[in-house]
């Protein structure tokens, strides 16, 4: 006979944010499988551990691939996607090319893309100091964005060893949708200690009015995987 847990037991996919990994995902681990979850945390190519295959070629494309390669080689299928931040732009592809194998979509203080936007479409303040950077460093990659400041030290340290440069052309490249917006549940969930220059707030906006979507807010700051790890498992648990 099923038991109440393993009725319930989700698997969620994790499609992060930039200049991170499924690394930045630790805290997660133990909690999702506490709550009898599996959280699979795959790294984009050229982020994290796979830092040494980073080039001028990788694009909001590659990263799609590689979560749709996770989704193939590891036969997952009832996924709830989770994106976070950037990873917004990464879930919306995926969800597109893997509708019968995602079951839910959430977005974590996330980039919500429609067919046709980058994420510099949707960041558009960002743009030219994120060029700026990239051009005074080597020329593809943008430099990290500082950690939330509440943030404690340690994992500051934590954060800053790993964290490495993005390819620009992730921000640049235009999302291709084939089938239009995403037709499974899908829910946002906006971190509510807000930093200035607010760009989340938008899609916070949209999706609590538009039809189609569970809106929750949760009292963190923009990386709450790290910063508030038991209140967001609690949300995700509620979400999903």
């Amino acid at each position: 006979m099923e038991t109440p847990m393993a009725a319930r037991a989700k698997t969620f996919l994790l499609c992060h944010g930039a200049w991170s990994g499924g690394w930045a995902w630790k805290k997660m681990h133990p909690l999702m499988a506490q709550a009898g979850h599996r959280l699979v945390a795959p790294t984009y190519t050229g982020l994290g551990e796979r830092a040494h295959l980073a080039s001028p070629a990788i694009d909001l494309e590659t990263h799609i691939q590689d979560i749709l390669n996770v989704i193939a080689f590891e036969d997952l299928s009832d996924i709830v996607l989770l994106g976070h931040s950037y990873g917004g732009m990464v879930a919306t592809g995926v969800a597109d090319r893997a509708r019968e194998r995602v079951t839910q979509l959430i977005y974590l203080d996330a980039f919500v893309p429609r067919d046709g936007q980058s994420l510099f479409d949707l960041n558009e303040g960002g743009r030219e100091p994120m060029r700026k950077a990239t051009a005074s460093g080597d020329g593809y990659r943008i430099p990290p964005n500082p950690p939330p400041p509440d943030t404690p030290q340690a994992d500051l340290d934590w954060l800053n060893a790993r964290r490495v440069p993005m390819p620009i052309k992730c921000f640049e490249t235009k999302l291709r949708l084939e089938h239009g917006e995403p037709a499974m549940p899908r829910s946002y969930i906006y971190c509510t200690r807000i930093p200035p220059g607010d760009v989340f707030g938008q899609f916070a906006r949209r999706t609590r009015s538009e039809d189609g979507w569970r809106y929750v807010e949760l009292d963190a700051s923009h990386a709450p995987n790290v910063t508030a790890p038991e209140a967001l498992i609690a949300v995700l648990e509620g979400t999903s």
